[in-house]
């Protein structure tokens, strides 16, 4: 029954394609014609031309394919989430327009590698043991035999194709921060390579790069400061770079993606495209600085004595130092220059997939999905980076555009989380779930924004450190009992922890029910 069921669904997602197409293509046929001066079709060749766009429609109605679009690093900055204001993002905002925009999506872990492995296998970090980007993903007992999207969708027909960074890789640091977490099985083709999954990065002219005998990428800063204090990370940097942008890596990622829409398939195909912008080191072309004049440049929200009240293990996690840099030596608003104008070149590649894809054969059959792994915390809380609880962490753009399914311009604000992202896809494209799947499938929140939805997002960060997000509020609750409660309805800043006020004892109360009942222990 289950598989009749599904069966029907793809047929039906089908049909409802093969009806836009044939409509599309009528459409075409029309104004073909009169532009060149054609108003009256003879009777007699008619039903040749309506033939001829019903047999096209039908090839072009098969199995629908799939932009999969992840983006680095990428919190709720983008102009259509609301997270700021004055953000330029105008691709991933017409991208919104064209379907379904989830403006409360969270990721199931704060931190690139739990992340991407829990959203292309399905499985959550709390099932798998898998917290931090260190771990190699399979060495975890509930994925050593895991099937992944691209597994998946091969097996039903597809082909999968893949570049830039999907699952977590940094390849520019070389073999030190963790092996590089592809798979060269996972795919029919892979750009540059699996197992080296990002191309060569450009830098800015005052960089010189070295790799160290420890394997790690080390440059001279460019953001010095006043000199005060010992700086963070080189990792946490900035400045412009006046090359050409085609030497980035994202730009070389897009332009083989972009030759891969262009062509015709035997198959339908899951085209995973990954865009390392806006993460860190924030070195992108100029032109992008330039849309953020520095008296333009905005600082996040902040709050006096805002870490008062927080859970003190949460308070251990923070980047305090970075941000007491940050702050000394007045770097704040470079700081946020950087990553804004990080955020935009990101963008401009989205955009040149979009346009690619609108001029392919395959406009009218592909569902398009664009994610970010998580948010980013830009100051906010006196931390830098994720691998926090908070809204800033978890809160990621998430789109959805299904042809014959979502509807142009919709917002669904019911809390989804990126391990629904796998089942989604299976009923869009029509093939079978599977038993390891946590997730729940969003196509009746495509077809309908405000359908009922029970359960809430959970991100985790660590064992047992989790994060319950619903409509009104986040719940937190750490491995050793500590807890928060913010109220996103009067604070959406996460400002005042309300978890000891009488009246939130019944909140608490129905949102740790949702809590994972599996903790696994941390895997190698």
């Amino acid at each position: 029954m289950k598989l009749l069921t599904i069966s029907i669904q793809r047929h039906a997602i089908q049909v409802a394609l093969w009806l836009q197409e044939f409509a599309l293509r009528v459409g075409r046929l029309g104004a073909l014609l009169r532009g060149g001066g054609i108003t009256k079709i003879p009777r007699r060749i008619l039903p040749t031309l309506l033939v001829g766009c019903f047999l096209q429609a039908g090839v072009n109605a098969a199995a629908p394919n799939v932009l999969f679009i992840a983006v680095d690093d990428l919190n709720d900055w983008v102009n259509c989430m609301g997270g700021r204001e004055g953000v330029h993002t105008p691709n991933i905002d017409r991208l919104a327009k064209r379907g379904v925009l989830f403006t409360n999506a969270h990721c199931s872990a704060p931190s690139c590698n739990p992340s991407r492995v829990s959203i292309m296998t399905g499985v959550s970090p709390s099932t798998s043991g898998v917290y931090n980007n260190g771990q190699d993903w399979r060495s975890s007992p509930a994925l050593a035999t895991a099937v992944t999207i691209p597994d998946h969708l091969r097996a039903n027909g597809y082909n999968a194709y893949g570049g830039g960074k999907i699952f977590h890789s940094l390849s520019w640091i070389g073999n030190r921060y963790g092996k590089q977490q592809n798979e060269a099985k996972l795919w029919d083709r892979y750009f540059p390579e699996a197992t080296k999954p990002m191309p060569p990065s450009l830098w800015p002219e005052a960089v010189s790069a070295k790799t160290s005998p420890r394997g790690y990428v080390g440059w001279s800063r460019l953001a010095k400061g006043k000199g005060v204090g010992k700086p963070p990370s080189h990792f946490l940097d900035w400045g412009p770079i006046h090359k050409d942008e085609s030497g980035m890596a994202d730009y070389k990622v897009v332009d083989w993606a972009t030759a891969e829409l262009a062509k015709t398939h035997d198959k339908p195909f899951f085209h995973a495209v990954g865009i390392f912008r806006p993460h860190i080191p924030w070195f992108v072309p100029q032109k992008y600085f330039d849309l953020y004049p520095p008296d333009k440049v905005f600082l996040p929200p902040i709050k006096a004595g805002d870490l008062d009240d927080v859970a003190p293990t949460h308070r251990k996690w923070l980047r305090r130092k970075w941000h007491q840099w940050v702050v000394d030596n007045d770097e704040w608003k470079a700081a946020v220059r950087g990553y804004l104008a990080s955020i935009s070149f990101a963008d401009a590649q989205v955009g040149r997939l979009l346009d690619a894809l609108d001029v392919s054969p395959h406009a009218a059959n592909t569902i398009i999905v664009l994610w970010s792994d998580h948010g980013m915390h830009i100051g906010e809380k006196e931390h830098w980076e994720k691998f926090t609880l908070w809204e800033e962490s978890s809160r990621v753009p998430l789109i959805i555009v299904a042809p014959g399914v979502t509807k142009a311009g919709t917002r669904c604000r019911q809390p989804v989380s990126l391990l629904d992202v796998f089942p989604t896809l299976n009923e869009l494209c029509g093939v079978a779930q599977h038993s390891q799947l946590e997730g729940q499938s969003l196509v009746p929140l495509l077809r309908d924004p405000d359908a009922h939805r029970a359960r809430p997002a959970i991100t985790t960060w660590g064992q047992n450190n989790h994060a319950v997000r619903d409509q009104r509020y986040r719940y937190i609750r750490m491995s050793n009992g500590e807890i928060e409660l913010y109220d996103h309805q009067t604070d959406p800043d996460e400002f005042t922890n309300i978890a000891n006020r009488p009246e939130a004892a019944a909140v608490i109360d129905r949102l740790k029910a949702f809590l994972p009942k599996v903790n696994a222990t941390k895997t190698q």
